[in-house]
């Protein structure tokens, strides 16, 4: 009977979300834990069997630093924010583009889904620009250069719709290309809410390895909207590694995503409990 009672809670979900687009950004343990990346590709693959057309945009700073090692390199940053010279996107590219994307296609394929991976430059797909730090807070204050990063300019959905109709998961790789076709390394969050802004999609869901977004009392909260983000940030409660993320959320919310959410990937099956369940697990950030 519990199980039935599942199955039944489900119900008006899979039928609200039936043909909607979600953008999932795949980060973190989930990426990591073999029990966990199974979980991941299941929950993928169940979400497209129902009708729900999944896109999963995925990071992999750990690997790209450990394989950097391993060929006597450093890894360098500077706020957060990995210097990238030409050696170092050759690196990126290599990794992101081939062995952490390849992995995600094949785990998805074993469990049943049909995916197929991309980085920016099929298709097109991310048109990015160069991005430059400033040291402080002032428009005049001066800029550093750390190299081959980007911030997406533009994404061209086509192939991306293409690949859904007849029913394939796009895996994506944070790779953008200049107009001189120079690729560029872009962090992953905004790479997915750029993609899920493009597409007006319903929802943009971000992995991570805490349980949500806390109070100054340390309570995960639900629900939040773009006002109370904006308190929490001023007043230091929202910071750090969670910074990008809620960004990345909010951007997706002006540009016509209809929620957002931030999940705890350590969870088995965190995406079908977020998704499916009145409670859900994580916290939504909604216009």
């Amino acid at each position: 009977m519990i199980k039935a009672n599942i199955l039944i809670e489900s119900l008006p979900y899979i039928r609200e979300f039936y043909g909607k687009t979600f953008v999932i950004k795949y980060g973190g343990a989930a990426q990591v834990d073999e029990a966990l990346k199974n979980n991941f590709a299941q929950d993928v693959v169940l979400m497209n069997f129902i009708g729900i057309r999944t896109i999963v945009v995925h990071g992999g700073g750990p690997k790209i630093s450990e394989t950097m090692k391993r060929m006597g390199k450093e890894p360098t940053f500077v706020d957060g924010q990995r210097v990238t010279d030409r050696e170092t996107m050759d690196i990126v590219e290599m990794v992101l583009g081939g062995l952490v994307n390849k992995e995600i296609v094949s785990l998805i394929n074993n469990h049943g889904g049909k995916a197929v991976g991309l980085c920016g430059k099929d298709g097109s797909l991310i048109q990015a620009k160069k991005k430059l730090l400033k040291k402080g807070m002032q428009s005049d204050d001066e800029t550093i250069d750390i190299g081959l990063v980007g911030e997406v300019e533009k994404v061209n959905p086509g192939i991306l719709n293409t690949l859904e109709k007849d029913g394939f998961i796009p895996v994506i790789s944070p790779i953008g290309v200049r107009k001189t076709g120079e690729a560029l390394n872009i962090n992953a969050d905004y790479v997915a809410s750029a993609i899920a802004a493009s597409l007006k999609a319903e929802k943009l869901i971000l992995l991570t390895d805490v349980p949500g977004i806390k109070n100054a009392e340390g309570k995960v909260l639900s629900t939040l909207n773009k006002l109370d983000i904006q308190e929490m940030i001023g007043e230091g409660v929202i910071s750090g590694g969670m910074l990008p993320k809620v960004q990345a959320c909010i951007q997706a919310l002006q540009a016509g995503v209809s929620k957002t959410h931030i999940v705890d990937g350590r969870v088995p099956h965190c995406l079908l409990l977020e998704i499916f369940t009145k409670e859900g697990i994580g916290t939504e950030i909604i216009a």
